[in-house]
């Protein structure tokens, strides 16, 4: 935790009597990020509880759907594991880890100053929620339940739209990180 927290880091604001005028300014624009951060996350995990409601009625339990021929199909299919299949015995350690993540970007938030991290970070975390709720919710049992996936590429894993999102958050991060561009808002050149 101490480690996420020095690579987020704050911004550097000054700490005279003069400044105050630019502390109240630099507030309102950390909540803004933090409201971009949840707002996205909302959104996330709002279109992934749906897509997951209306497979879970309409798909399971039928033949797979055609989307664009052979390329792509929607197949319901419950995943305990991780992508591609793997750690079917692991659902709980995935729960700790989605719920620890949760946890990891709440905590940080506050110190968020940058709109494209914002972003990231709310694609992870609605994408965490997701997939949690599955592993909380659904059958055989709290801690132990399935992931719903549906997204079926030729030659590829099912996935959902939570792993989308986590996917897109992930490669975002990594894209500002090799700009320079600090989740504080600032920017490095190394």
């Amino acid at each position: 935790m101490a480690e996420a927290e020095r690579i987020i880091g704050t911004p550097d604001i000054p700490d005279t009597a003069g400044a105050e005028p630019e502390q109240s300014a630099a507030r309102p624009r950390g909540r803004r990020r933090i409201a971009v951060l949840f707002a996205v996350a909302v959104f996330a995990y709002a279109l992934d509880l749906a897509s997951k409601m209306i497979v879970v009625a309409k798909l399971e339990h039928h033949a797979p759907i055609d989307v664009i021929g052979e390329w792509l199909r929607f197949e319901a299919i419950r995943n305990p594991g991780a992508a591609f299949g793997f750690g079917e015995a692991f659902t709980v350690i995935f729960t700790i880890i989605a719920a620890t993540v949760i946890v990891v970007i709440a905590r940080l938030a506050r110190k968020l100053y940058s709109l494209p991290w914002a972003i990231a970070l709310g694609l992870l975390l609605g994408g965490a929620l997701g997939n949690l709720t599955d592993r909380i919710f659904r059958s055989p049992g709290v801690f132990q339940g399935a992931v719903v996936d549906f997204i079926a590429p030729k030659g590829f894993a099912v996935f959902n739209l939570a792993d989308s999102a986590i996917v897109c958050g992930g490669i975002l991060i990594v894209l500002l990180s090799f700009r320079g561009l600090d989740p504080d808002g600032t920017v490095h050149k190394d």
